[in-house]
């Protein structure tokens, strides 16, 4: 098993799967792809998750697992997030490669507004994308870059830990759901007290953790977090219905106070074949754009903000993509794959 992964991390995989019945899996440039040729037996996979469990405690119980999160580390490799499941009453296990090292957002090949953007004082800084889009990497991205220029306490809670980050300039704690905390919500509103100057939540998933989020950010902390959706319009709308019917109006308001910034990312892949290139979208919290959030039905207008607002390093995914083709990173056919082409607009 630990060959297989090995040569799956070297190839560049981002997700690996173990099922009973199936031969190895990966995720290789966004295309599943197997890795071997004999198929595993539920006995086979249930070893494998046995190996992957974090104590002896869920080992005992193994029997009893239906869904499980946990993380696990292979020396020399690096980390994975491990998904334990059950389908067809046998196991089946999803890895989520973490490489050991940090990524920078230069490796990344992020604009540089995403580190002027890392280095706010204080407000809510929101990344989003589909699922597999590069989000966690950016954000990984942004507070390394904070931890490498600034002299921060930063507090994360994630579910689970991925990217292990070493103190440097900064103080970086680090605090798993389920194991050093009971919920998103529940360490959020404990990291108030712990003197945080940037706090770091895995996900926005619910209206208690947004208001908490925005709460934060009134108090004058950075909060950096993720968010599933595929572009700035559709994240927009996604957390203003987070708020109950009643406060959506004043949610709204409150949300475009402390927007400091929302980055969509795409996963492309790249003209040479090694590996994708991420295409941000971007938008800032500036007084127009602020002005504008504080409206229902004007995301029309917020997009034509961010067409024209480069002096921000606004940008659209449109204008994003046609960089990269400029740059000759990317091809037209994976262009025209996001309705964008040479001459004409998406």
């Amino acid at each position: 098993m630990e060959r297989i992964i090995k040569a799956a991390v070297e190839r560049g995989a981002s997700d690996l799967h173990i099922k009973a019945g199936d031969v190895f899996r990966a995720r290789i440039n966004g295309k599943l792809v197997p890795l071997t040729k004999h198929r595993l037996t539920p006995d086979q996979t249930r070893a494998i998750a046995l190996k992957l469990l974090p104590s002896e405690d869920e080992r005992g119980r193994i029997d009893e697992l239906t869904d499980y999160d946990c993380s696990w580390g292979m020396p020399g490799v690096g980390r994975f997030r491990v998904n334990l499941l059950r389908q067809r009453s046998s196991f089946m296990i999803v890895l989520r490669v973490i490489p050991f090292a940090v990524p920078t957002i230069e490796d990344l090949r992020l604009p540089p507004v995403v580190g002027r953007l890392a280095e706010s004082e204080q407000g809510l800084l929101v990344v989003t994308g589909v699922s597999g889009s590069g989000k966690s990497s950016t954000v990984a991205a942004m507070l390394n870059h904070i931890n490498q220029n600034l002299d921060r306490h930063i507090v994360t809670i994630e579910n689970p830990i991925e990217f292990l980050h070493r103190d440097v300039k900064c103080s970086v704690t680090q605090r798993e759901i389920g194991v050093d905390t009971g919920s998103f919500a529940q360490g959020l509103r404990a990291s108030l007290r712990q003197d945080p100057d940037v706090i770091v939540i895995g996900e926005l998933a619910d209206a208690d953790t947004l208001d908490t989020a925005i709460k934060a950010a009134e108090r004058g902390h950075l909060v950096i977090s993720a968010l599933h959706a595929p572009d700035v319009a559709h994240a927009v709308t996604r957390l203003h219905s987070m708020f109950p019917p009643g406060e959506r109006e004043i949610g709204r308001i409150r949300l475009a106070d402390v927007l400091t910034g929302l980055i969509a990312q795409r996963l492309i892949p790249r003209k040479d074949e090694k590996g994708r290139v991420a295409a941000l979208e971007v938008l800032v919290g500036t007084t127009e754009t602020r002005a504008l959030l504080r409206e229902p039905d004007l995301t029309p207008d917020l997009m034509k903000a961010m067409e024209k607002g480069s002096s921000e390093e606004m940008q659209t995914l449109e204008q994003a993509v046609r960089r990269l083709l400029s740059e000759e990173l990317i091809t037209t056919e994976a262009a025209a794959a996001l309705g964008v082409t040479k001459k004409g607009s998406r």
